[in-house]
């Protein structure tokens, strides 16, 4: 069932909706069609009890800002840029400046979370799809673009986020979800520390000042980045380790075991016995960035929930951080006559 809501206006006065996604068990996932934003997700645990389990707002206006991006569809090329610049077929593409030298997220204020999409509903599918268009050097990217991104609720409770982009002219597109989830509630006040994680990955990505990877891609085992085997994400995070000093926690992309393209398979899990809930994150992609929340500032979010430092976790999956310039990486190039195509599921079970 999938019913839909005034949500506000846009700066420009445009109406903003608020679409929910219900299945028989009672789950409930509400998007937005400003930014294709993933604002809410209610999930039963194993007693039936329910909880919204993603961060967020309550008002399309409080995403204006969204300075830590919740629940928001990350684009075209999201995580980081070595100095905002990258390079395709010879030409030399600049890209905005917001971290310090680097490019972060395509673009703090004109990316794809920050544009109304337009929304079609599915109702066979129990889905909505978001669509919406780039033209030629917007951002600095080459290509007229069309990116869509469909989210749709299942009856076992897994949301599947699958996108799709075409361009007429070679490209780089790396879209991501920037969910940040406690499966306590959004509105529990108490950090994810104790949250049990587990990731198939047998390496990942060591980083420099600025969060840039090395272009190594080394091994997690005898490292606080080993969760090859669950542990609780608080278990290794006050380690003293350079990478973790670095970022103040996990901030780090995982090169996932199993990648083959077009492949979906489980890569990670949070579980949270207290709460009685955990989540499967299923994904074609070959990385996923674990951020722990550390650079989160308090701020009042839905229903009045105070949110404070690493009161979430995000799991973002991902071509690797860089890959638009590094070609030590894949890197997401995308050509004419080509279609860009992912998914990602967050399944609780």
């Amino acid at each position: 069932m999938i019913e839909k809501k005034y949500f506000g206006k846009t700066l420009d006065n445009e109406k903003v909706t608020l679409f929910t996604i219900s299945n028989k068990n009672g789950m409930k996932a509400s998007v937005t069609d400003f930014g294709a934003i993933l604002t809410s997700l209610i999930v039963p645990n194993d007693k039936g009890a329910f909880a919204d389990v993603v961060l967020g707002y309550d008002r399309a206006k409080d995403y204006f800002v969204n300075g830590s991006f919740f629940g928001a569809t990350i684009g075209p090329v999201a995580n980081r840029t070595k100095d905002a610049t990258f390079e395709l077929d010879g030409t030399i593409y600049n890209l905005t400046v917001n971290d310090n030298a680097n490019n972060l997220h395509s673009d703090f204020h004109r990316a794809l979370h920050k544009v109304l999409w337009n929304a079609t509903i599915k109702e066979s599918e129990n889905a909505i799809t978001f669509r919406t268009s780039s033209p030629d050097g917007y951002l600095g990217f080459p290509g007229n673009r069309d990116f869509s991104v469909t989210y749709a609720l299942s009856e076992d409770n897994a949301l599947s986020i699958s996108y799709k982009a075409t361009t007429d002219k070679t490209t780089v597109i790396n879209l991501t979800n920037h969910s940040y989830f406690n499966l306590k509630g959004h509105d529990c006040e108490q950090t994810i520390e104790d949250e049990v994680v587990w990731i198939n990955a047998s390496g990942y990505t060591p980083v420099v000042m600025g969060a840039i990877p090395t272009g190594e891609i080394a091994p997690v085992a005898g490292t606080p980045f080993d969760f090859k085997n669950e542990k609780a994400i608080g278990r290794d995070i006050g380690q003293e380790n350079a990478q973790l000093a670095l970022e103040g926690g996990y901030d780090h992309n995982f090169a996932l075991d199993d990648y083959e393209k077009g492949k979906i398979r489980l890569v990670a899990t949070l579980s949270d016995k207290t709460a009685g809930r955990t989540m499967e994150v299923y994904t074609d992609l070959p990385g996923l960035q674990l951020y722990t929340g550390n650079g989160m500032e308090p701020e009042i979010g839905k229903e009045d929930a105070r949110y404070l430092r690493r009161s979430a976790v995000c799991f973002e999956t991902q071509y690797f951080p860089n890959s638009a310039s590094d070609s030590r990486f894949e890197r997401p190039v995308v050509k004419p006559g080509e279609t860009y195509a992912t998914t990602t599921i967050y399944k609780f079970i």
